[in-house]
């Protein structure tokens, strides 16, 4: 007779900490298990670009796949052909010189990025100034990398814009990093002139290394803007770019860092230790992508005017208030008095089949807000205005 023995579990890493599994990772579980049920769910939740890349992307990419010698382990750094792209497009649209040899560094997306410059920066202790709301991944590195996650408090009453003034005013002597993202998500809002003057000059006053996240420079916006273009910035800023957004690249996991060398240098210590290199077609796809014109941009923006024109159709019936002069992937609004983004998400999920994102899971700021993402055709935005009880 067999007898089964007790599993021995093996505890996790205690750097795992209250860390919890991305929350977009176990909905889009959720949503496919309904799906799987037979429910017709539409998905206005996660900003993952539904329309392709340009065709002479694609062409690159099935070309350099075709050949013999595309196929092996690829410089740690990136292709100098890629790294020469990203330093013409910073020029071209920001206006900002990058040495394409040392001031910039390819990444497997700019997620990849958020983790690899925690690591190579933050000691155990080390504090950290994350937005919230914000994106979840700043809180996730920072804990497993072993910093301490400070808030700063962003509001619609502040413009949702950090509060410098009373920042300085507490003790910051242990704070490493800030992470900024403008065009924020999830707010949509956009810096305003002189604000990046203003963080450069606080993060040298009190020697931070501000990064900023900024995927969604050009999506339904004209004022293109990268913290590297003010003067001396380079001295406390990095910044990370991705071609997820604006080139509809989700899935193939491009973006980079940009910044002086002596930062990306402690960034590739790290990363060369994680990785070997982006797929090489994939690397030459990129550099055709970021060589794109205005004509890109904007046939792109002009599907997503349309599209948030019937997403703000959206939150006007469900009561819900938003500012007209949001940009970025997504819509972001106040939910009516006496519900918060989590009710509103439920109801629409379970009783009509669509599934919006509650602001909560960006931080507590956002809890009374709810948001939806402009990454499905207009067709479906509007079968989920009708779902939702639209006319």
């Amino acid at each position: 007779m067999t007898t089964t023995q007790p599993i021995t579990i093996i505890p996790t890493a205690n750097r795992l900490g209250e860390t919890k599994e991305y929350y977009f990772s176990t909905k889009l579980r959720e949503l496919a298990a309904l799906r799987a049920a037979g429910k017709d769910i539409i998905n206005l939740g996660i900003g993952s670009p539904d329309m392709p890349p340009a065709p002479e992307v694609i062409e690159a990419l099935t070309k350099a796949a075709q050949g013999s010698d595309t196929h092996g382990y690829q410089p740690y750094a990136g292709l100098l052909k890629l790294r020469e792209a990203f330093a013409g497009w910073y020029d071209r649209y920001f206006d900002v010189d990058l040495d394409a040899e040392t001031e910039i560094l390819p990444l497997i997306g700019s997620k990849e990025g958020i983790m690899h410059i925690s690591m190579a920066f933050l000691n155990p202790g080390d504090e950290v100034l994350v937005p919230n709301p914000g994106y979840p991944t700043y809180r996730s590195a920072t804990e497993l990398a072993g910093g301490v996650i400070r808030d700063y408090r962003l509001s619609d009453a502040t413009d949702w814009l950090p509060n410098l003034e009373a920042l300085e005013a507490s003790d910051l002597s242990k704070v490493k990093i800030m992470w900024v993202n403008y065009p924020h998500m999830p707010t949509g809002t956009a810096a305003p002139e002189g604000f990046y003057e203003t963080l450069v000059a606080f993060a040298r006053r009190n020697e931070i290394l501000l990064c900023n996240d900024n995927p969604y420079a050009f999506i339904l916006t004209n004022s293109r803007k990268s913290l590297l273009s003010v003067p001396g910035a380079k001295d406390v800023a990095i910044e990370l770019s991705s071609l997820s957004k604006a080139q509809n690249m989700a899935g193939w996991r491009v973006g980079a860092v940009a910044g002086a060398k002596e930062y990306l240098n402690s960034i590739v210590r790290f990363k060369s230790n994680m990785d070997s290199g982006m797929f090489r077609p994939v690397q030459e796809a990129a550099a055709v992508a970021l060589n794109l014109g205005p004509d890109w941009y904007d046939g792109l923006n002009a599907h997503y005017r349309r599209r948030r024109k019937i997403a703000f159709r959206i939150m006007d019936q469900l009561n819900c208030a938003y500012r007209t002069d949001q940009v970025g992937l997504f819509v972001w609004a106040k939910c009516p008095s006496g519900k918060n983004g989590y009710t509103i998400s439920d109801d629409a999920l379970y009783n009509k089949d669509v599934f919006l994102t509650p602001g909560g899971i960006f931080g507590d700021e956002g809890t009374d807000y709810i948001r939806i993402s402009l990454c499905s055709s207009e067709e479906r935005l509007s079968e989920a205005l009708e779902r939702l009880g639209g006319d």
